[in-house]
């Protein structure tokens, strides 16, 4: 995936303003967007993947 933007952790953070604890209390639930273990041990998000998964959270609430 060539040109794709790969997003820091903490940019995701700041973006859906919430804390690494709770994100990674979603990974867990498998409820998280994807991450990305690059060779260097670093983590990414994806800027499609991070989208795709805002776009899925679009659900009215009751």
């Amino acid at each position: 995936m060539a040109g794709t933007k790969m997003l820091k952790l903490p940019e995701v953070l700041t973006e859906i303003g919430m804390s690494r604890a709770a994100f990674y209390r979603m990974r867990a639930r498998g409820q998280a967007p994807r991450l990305v273990k690059l060779p260097n041990g670093h983590l990414r998000v994806r800027r499609v993947d991070l989208d795709d998964w805002l776009n899925h959270l679009d659900r009215p609430a009751y």
